[in-house]
């Protein structure tokens, strides 16, 4: 009987998967229909606004997944995130830059137009190589997985856990925004990079282009969340979950648990560059605004609001929670902050596995009635 709820259990987390990866598809083929071939006049036509803020939504959702893996089945609250997303985002912006070329306002083939009007006389070093789009992308992986590896290599080394690791996660991506923050550093201060014009010389207003990105990320979440859930479903996934329940007893099995913890923890900070690496493009801006610790907050609540633990459920909060965000934002601009935070108590006291864990605690209530009696065995059938 018990192995036959477990079958069940696993069919029912299929379904979830089969649901996510079906919406996603819908998104990723009806957005771009909707866009370029239904004609402005049309009640179902979306504006480039529109197709810009699905862009970004979908980015999010990316950027969920990567908190999702690391808290909800490995148990590290990182309010760092950010950090890693704003890294992979500056990435992608410092390629952009480069592609401007003597497009800037003051014409240096070379030197972007902030470096100008403050007066560098030359490209700092670690500006070069990103006129190149592979270099670049290289960067937006390496970047956020170094910072990550070495944070982490002397955190878990410390065996640094719970409330302490989050606090220094959050002083981690504090310290960064300050630091990014100053003109001397080589990112545009406070005003940070824009304009962009190109992409691989494609131009970047274009309605075309844009669909194109969209799709891309559509496909890089639904790549994110195959790889993540073939990684919880793996022997690795079995382990990191045992640490999330019992560290000392894991530990005491034989497991390295600093090394599991190190290595998921690196891979969540990439896939957090890569979410950032494509918001940025999309949104036409990166500051260092977006390394302010309300947004790793922020996306903290997205997953727990979805689901903590599920996946899909932390991707679905994410675009959930940021259409609240754009819609009441714009109608009760004074009181969105506070409905966040009311949202977020109230979550975490009526509903502590999210709206996922809502809907599949009625699922499993069913199945407690409907699936789980089972006839009785023979006594025969019990004897062999």
């Amino acid at each position: 009987m018990a192995r036959q709820y477990t079958l069940w259990i696993s069919a029912r987390k299929d379904t979830g998967t089969g649901w996510f990866l079906g919406a996603l598809a819908l998104i990723v083929v009806v957005v771009p229909i909707l866009n370029l071939a239904v004609p402005a006049s049309s009640a179902f036509h979306i504006s480039t606004y529109g197709l810009t803020l699905v862009g970004k939504y979908l980015c999010y959702a990316i950027l969920a997944l990567s908190v999702d893996l690391i808290w909800g089945y490995c148990g590290i609250l990182s309010l760092g995130q950010a950090a890693f997303f704003s890294l992979g985002g500056y990435a992608m912006g410092m390629y952009l830059m480069r592609e401007i070329g003597p497009r800037g306002v003051y014409g240096d083939p070379i030197l972007p137009d902030f470096m100008v009007f403050l007066n560098y006389k030359s490209l700092p070093w670690f500006w070069h190589g990103f006129n190149h789009f592979f270099f670049a992308m290289l960067m937006v992986a390496f970047v956020p997985g170094f910072l990550a590896f070495v944070f982490g290599w002397f955190a878990f080394r410390s065996r640094v856990t719970g409330v302490y690791l989050s606090i220094i996660t959050q002083a981690l991506t504090y310290a960064l925004m300050l630091a990014f923050f100053r003109n001397d550093m080589g990112f545009g201060g406070n005003n940070g990079f824009t304009d962009f014009k190109d992409i691989l010389g494609f131009d970047l207003h274009s309605d075309r282009v844009r669909v194109f990105l969209m799709v891309l990320t559509g496909v890089m979440l639904g790549a994110s969340y195959l790889i993540c859930r073939m990684i919880v479903s793996s022997r690795a996934g079995r382990v990191i979950r045992a640490i999330r329940d019992a560290e000392s007893r894991t530990r005491f099995l034989g497991y390295r648990v600093e090394s599991y913890k190190l290595w998921i923890f690196v891979f969540s900070a990439i896939l957090a560059g890569i979410a950032g690496a494509l918001y940025v493009p999309q949104i036409g801006i990166i500051n260092p605004g977006e390394f302010s610790p309300i947004n790793s907050i922020e996306v903290v609540i997205w997953v727990a609001v979805g689901g903590r633990g599920t996946l899909y459920g932390a991707a679905a909060g994410a675009i959930l929670v940021n259409y609240a965000k754009t819609y009441f934002t714009s109608t009760i601009p004074e009181a969105w902050n506070y409905a966040l935070g009311a949202l977020f108590v109230l979550v975490t006291l009526f509903l502590p596995r999210g709206i996922i864990g809502l809907v599949s605690g009625r699922e499993r209530k069913q199945g407690n009635t409907q699936r789980l009696p089972i006839p009785a065995e023979k006594p025969e059938q019990s004897a062999k």
